[in-house]
Formats: C-alpha cells, structure tokens, sequence
C-alpha cells in the first residue's frame, strides 16, 4: 500500500497557516509501515483539487485528504471528492444530533450552512468527531482507498488516533507484520554515515533503512517485514549489530522521539551524582538546556555565566598565569573552569564551555574553536572542537557535545 496526503486550503498555500497535518499523518502512517511517496497542497478551489485527486489516484493506492470539512462556501473537499468517485453525500443523523445540541448548549443560532459538517459519503465509513463538529470518513473504489479528516490539528490528530488508525490497521492486518527501530547517531554527519554503511545500504531488501538528518544529529530508521514480530525483531536485531559494528563510537540510543538530553538527563538522574556549569561562548545554555527537564533539580545545582575574562577570573577563580599565557579560549582555561566550579558549587561534577561563536576570531584562534572539559575530582577530560555553523548554530552545537560527553562519562561510570 502507498499513500499519498493532501491537504486543502489556500492559508496553507500563502503561508498564513504552518502546515503541521502533513507530518502528523505521515508518522502515524510510518507506524502501521505505510509507506508516503508523494504529498500535495491545494488551495479551495474545486477544479485544482479534482486534479489533486486525480493525479493521487493514478499513483497511490492510499489518498488522505485533510481539510475542507467546515461550513463555509470554501470548504468543498467531501463535495470534490464525491464528485470524483461518484458517490452521493447524505446527512449523517448522529452527527446533526450533535451538532443541534452544540448549538442549543451554547445558546447559539444554527445557520443553515452547519449541516454541511454532518455530510457522510452514501454507504461508506463514517469517522466521528472526537474534538469538534465535522465528521470525516473513508470511500473505497476497487483500487484506491480515501480518507478525508479535518484541518484543525487537535480534531485532526483524534480523529486519526480514534478512527482513522483503526480502520486502516484492518486493511493492512493481511499484509503481513512490520516492525520499525530507530538509531540515533551523534557525531557524525548523514553523508559521512551513509558512505560508510554504503554497502549494507545498496544491499539493503529486508529489513531496509532510511537515513534522515536532525537539527544536529542523524536517525536510522530500520524497517523489517515478515510473519510475526519475532521474525522481525530478529532480523532487526541482526542488521542493527551489522551497523554498530562499523558505527558504535557514534550511536548513542534507539527511539524514535529519544535525544541526547532526555537520554543523558536519565542517567544522570540514576547516577545520583549532581552537577555544576561553567559557561562563557554558552551564555548559559547549557544549564538551561538541562533544567528543561522535569526533575532537573535533583541534580543540577547551578551555573556560573563567566562571559568576561574578569568574571573568569574573579568568579571561577581561574589564575592570571592561565589567562596570560594560554587564553580564555584554550584546554587549560576550560580545564580551569570546570575543576573550579565544582569546587564552587561542592558538585560531584563540573563542566565548562569555552571558545569562539563568531563572527570574529579572538587570541589568534578562528571562529568556531570550542573546549569542553568535564571533571569529577580525580581527573579531568577536555575535548577540542572546531565548528563551521553560524554564533547561535555554534552555541547550540557545543551544548550537544556537551550532553554527550557527560552521556559518555556516566555511561562508563
């Protein structure tokens, strides 16, 4: 089965509307390994959308329209669609039911227009409303399955988790079972990654696997069909070693919502230990970043923003002949700064952030130089970066690293 999801409306073609609805159906028909090749936008304008539909139809044995169903003059989706599958639309009587006693219940008049949300194709699936007025449905011809829900995100995302994921569950039961695993990678860009698993990539029938980059990591998505999830476990679990084998020193979980903060925020949370920041290019982003978390108190105790070479001096206590002699962007500041924020801050561990965001370099060192240093106590680990991302995307990208390395440390403790 191959879907296709249009969505409908003229705000989302002028940008005054994010269209969310398009990545909301398409995860959830990645869930049930529905695969999505194509999808469309159209404006409110009957003949563009019976060419929309017509075009899906010709190659999508799965159409998913969203949008339209309201009681405006503009909202024609079930009207065009029915055209184009030549079936009727009748008034669903539980839906006017509702909608009347919505309209009495907040001592509203009822305009005419409103029994336009009840409209149900002749015959076919009815999908209730489980957050709003306009029912949605699904119409089957010998070859093409449709579904039409609608627009508001909230209505939208209930209407597929309660009706239209059910339906389509049913249709798919005889297709076998598909079970899906996410890698997650940090450290490593999507073209490096897919060059060196370029021969398990080419060679790839079942299970498969689709690379996609994240703001600042990339995604495996591992796809295994077979008779029974345990057969699909199995072979999962065979391709995923295959992988690790080439790319352990860059994995760092599976999930297909998992990040590096909510993986290392868990284990430092297990460890007991607590932890201080030391931050000058960050300008406390990465404390933020941290106390995002629910229960981040448990072990955050605080941060110091050393921004200028005399809070470093006078707040973290960094010596003057450090300063002198190697610089508020060097390894030995770094290193300076996270051993004495801990001690500052009496926390098991410290981490400090220093460098050069941009635009302009600084102490002879170009833009993009970054130190991060990790102490416990016993000893002290600090890692040189060099990024080539705007001042905010460099700032961003250090905290990652920063998550990951205190990731590492607790991982081996």
């Amino acid at each position: 089965m191959k879907a296709e999801i249009i969505t409908v409306g003229t705000e989302l073609l002028m940008g005054q509307v994010i269209n969310t609805n398009s990545a909301t159906i398409a995860r959830e028909l990645a869930k049930l390994s529905i695969p999505t090749y194509y999808q469309q936008t159209v404006g409110d304008n009957p003949e563009r959308m019976f060419e929309s539909i017509q075009l899906a139809s010709s190659r999508s044995d799965l159409i998913i329209l969203s949008g339209g169903l309201g009681p405006t003059t503009d909202d024609i989706t079930k009207q065009v669609l029915a055209k184009f599958v030549q079936r009727e639309l009748v008034e669903d009587e539980e839906a006017m039911d509702k909608i009347i006693r919505f309209h009495q219940q907040s001592h509203r008049p009822m305009s005419p227009n409103n029994r336009l949300q009840a409209l149900a194709f002749e015959g076919e699936t009815v999908f209730k409303n489980h957050n709003g007025l306009a029912i949605g449905g699904a119409v089957e011809t010998d070859s093409t399955i449709f579904i039409v829900l609608p627009g508001p995100p909230s209505e939208l995302k209930m209407m597929l988790e309660k009706e239209a994921i059910p339906y389509l569950k049913e249709k798919v039961s005889n297709e076998g079972t598909f079970v899906s695993r996410y890698l997650r990678f940090f450290g490593i860009g999507e073209s490096r990654l897919v060059t060196d698993l370029e021969q398990l990539i080419e060679e790839q029938t079942n299970p498969t696997i689709a690379p996609y980059a994240g703001m600042y990591e990339v995604v495996l998505r591992l796809t295994a069909n077979g008779d029974t999830k345990e057969e699909c476990e199995q072979l999962l679990d065979e391709l995923e070693e295959k992988i690790l084998s080439v790319e352990r020193e860059y994995f760092y979980g599976h999930g297909e919502y998992e990040t590096l903060l909510s993986i290392t925020s868990e284990l430092l949370k297990n460890s007991g230990l607590s932890i201080a920041s030391a931050e000058s290019l960050t300008g406390g982003l990465f404390s933020s970043t941290l106390i995002s978390v629910e229960g981040s108190s448990q072990y955050v105790l605080g941060s110091c923003v050393a921004y200028q070479e005399s809070i470093k001096k006078n707040q973290l206590q960094v010596s003057q002949e450090i300063l002198e002699k190697y610089g508020m962007v060097s390894a030995e500041c770094a290193e300076a700064m996270a051993e004495n924020v801990r001690t500052i801050f009496g926390s098991d561990l410290g981490i400090s952030f220093t460098g050069i965001a941009g635009p302009s370099p600084m102490e002879g060192k170009e833009v993009g130089t970054v130190f991060v240093s990790l102490a416990d106590g016993v000893e002290t680990k600090t890692i040189e970066l060099h990024l080539a991302r705007n001042r905010n995307g460099n700032r961003e990208y250090t905290v990652q690293y920063g998550l990951n390395e205190l990731r590492k440390y607790l991982l081996k403790k």
